[in-house]
């Protein structure tokens, strides 16, 4: 089990930081698809900033939670405009990772417990 959640955790950390630095570098698909919801270049910087932030405090295991909550909130705001957009099969993916990190908070918490 503790093999499993270390591969989640790191799928899910690379993840958050990929998706992080591709709006920092304002890749033309991302600011396409976030202009389209009336996000500036500074807004998607700014989004993708903290998407980089929360991947890089996950591995940590102090920071885990923070981390998680912090990427989990932006793959929900993501989603919301996935699902406004129409775009299921992307929807449904974000959906999963976004219960993996409810999961990984959870894992966090009760071992801080």
């Amino acid at each position: 089990m503790k093999i499993a959640f270390t591969v989640v955790l790191t799928i899910l950390t690379l993840l958050a930081i990929s998706s992080g630095i591709t709006k920092l570098l304002l890749m033309q698909q991302d600011v396409e698809f976030f202009a389209r919801y009336g996000f500036s270049d500074a807004m998607i910087i700014a989004f993708g900033a903290i998407q980089l932030i929360g991947g890089i405090l996950m591995p940590l295991r102090k920071t885990r939670f923070i981390g998680a909550v912090v990427v989990a909130s932006t793959f929900i705001v993501s989603l919301v405009l996935l699902l406004i957009d129409g775009n299921l099969p992307v929807s449904i993916i974000t959906v999963v990772m976004t219960l993996l990190l409810f999961v990984v908070m959870w894992s966090s918490w009760q071992s801080d417990s």
